[in-house]
């Protein structure tokens, strides 16, 4: 159809982002042949221009209630806009390429606002069950570690492990604190026992002829 009003154009030819464009070519209403046009399509609306840079599209088809289909009786890669119900035409296209017809069927395919809100909806369920898959249930008891078989000679009781380690000396008790005795307290305690003894022996040699055994 022919597109007059102001702000298709304005759309057609503005700087929104292109979702595919290149040259098609498309069979005549009327005289049933096929002309070679530039294709531009934003949205879920085809744009179609005589030449590439032309400032007004010579007509455009709204991609909803429609469906994309192979034209198997047409021209080589040829494939076809079809609109369901009475009274709606189909628009005939040819692409240069295998590839090509592909690509531009798969991108009208997917072009109507129907086919959003389809892939929304599924999005979402993806979605939901994922975030149900991620829920981590934590578990009622940790588990807990076997008993140890083993006796380890490390753990002593600190009581044990201190009293094995420190010993008293022999004749003496813990409880008596140490003094520090000097040599000269040392010389003076033993010194007189042994003094004392010498007298004692000499006052027996001069009183018996016997010698005295100092036990």
């Amino acid at each position: 159809m022919k597109c007059n009003e102001k702000n298709m154009i304005a759309f057609a030819t503005s700087s929104t982002p292109v979702d595919r464009e290149g040259w098609l070519n498309k069979r005549g209403e009327v005289n049933r042949g096929y002309q070679r046009r530039w294709f531009v399509l934003k949205g879920n609306i085809l744009f179609y221009f005589d030449r590439r840079g032309d400032k007004e599209p010579v007509g455009m088809i709204v991609l909803e209630g429609c469906t994309i289909e192979l034209a198997e009786d047409e021209e080589q890669f040829g494939f076809k806009i079809v609109f369901h119900g009475p009274n709606n035409r189909s628009y005939i296209l040819g692409a240069e390429s295998q590839e090509s017809m592909e690509q531009w069927m798969k991108a009208l395919a997917c072009a109507s606002y129907d086919y959003m809100k389809l892939m929304v909806a599924e999005l979402q369920r993806q979605l939901d069950a994922a975030e149900e898959e991620t829920t981590v249930t934590p578990p009622a008891e940790l588990p807990k570690p076997p008993p140890r078989q083993r006796h380890n000679p490390f753990n002593r009781p600190e009581s044990h492990h201190r009293s094995q380690s420190v010993r008293s000396a022999p004749g003496r008790t813990e409880n008596i604190p140490r003094t520090k005795v000097s040599f000269k307290d040392i010389h003076n305690m033993y010194g007189r026992k042994i003094l004392a003894d010498l007298n004692k022996w000499r006052h027996a040699k001069r009183n018996s002829e016997a010698p005295l055994i100092i036990l």
